[in-house]
């Protein structure tokens, strides 16, 4: 069995995010200094008055983090999407969403699954392709995209039927990143999980390293 990598420990350095309880490390650093007008335009009065809601913003941007699938669990844990979940291919809008949910689990970047109402289910088709088992969720079925610009194999799959604990995900749709033209998060464009299997969602607030590549099916 391949080592695995050894994860981040959590220290004073870390902050805890907001929307996940999890630890991480703060993007980036921001100064704790904020930079106060003498008075403001409309003369005279102390523009101290400002000073709470600008120490607000600086702590909002301490807290965006970073998050290392290494503090992931295992088994894996559907939770909200907090970000505008967007996808297109063949010049076509498929799915625009602000009620996805991701799926995080140790060593992978999250999958983002879409609720039906979200997508546009009438250029999706059963797949020809194998299904798959996961030994959490249960048996995946996999789906075509069909648009002008032709046939996609296998870009999507859902869970018709989850196992036990899994249930949120009952008929939502899960999307692989790197067989359509763009999907995005919010305004960022992410990019595919490692390898060709798994369908994780890359963003810059992720760190690694990601199983997917050659090395690390034993992760």
């Amino acid at each position: 069995m391949s080592e695995l990598p050894v994860a981040s420990r959590v220290d004073a350095s870390r902050d805890q995010d907001p929307l996940t309880g999890r630890s991480c490390v703060p993007a980036r650093p921001v100064s704790d200094s904020v930079c106060l007008l003498s008075s403001d335009s409309r003369g005279g009065r102390s523009a101290a008055r400002y000073l709470p809601l600008l120490t607000s913003v600086a702590r909002l941007a301490r807290t965006r983090c970073i998050e290392s699938v290494w503090s992931y669990p295992r088994p894996p844990a559907v939770e909200p999407c907090p970000r505008r979940v967007t996808i297109e291919h063949g010049g076509e809008l498929i799915a625009d969403s602000r009620r996805a949910v991701r799926v995080v689990e140790t060593s992978h970047p999250p999958t983002i699954y879409l609720p039906p109402e979200d997508v546009q289910m009438e250029l999706l088709e059963p797949s020809a392709a194998r299904g798959s088992v996961c030994e959490w969720k249960g048996r995946a079925d996999y789906l075509d995209l069909v648009t002008r610009a032709g046939r996609e194999t296998a870009v999507a799959w859902r869970y018709r039927e989850p196992a036990p604990g899994y249930a949120a995900l009952r008929d939502f749709t899960a999307f692989y990143p790197g067989r359509l033209d763009a999907c995005w998060l919010d305004d960022e464009r992410v990019l595919a999980q490692p390898g060709d299997f798994y369908g994780g969602w890359v963003t810059r607030d992720l760190e690694g390293p990601f199983k997917g590549a050659p090395g690390t099916s034993d992760w």
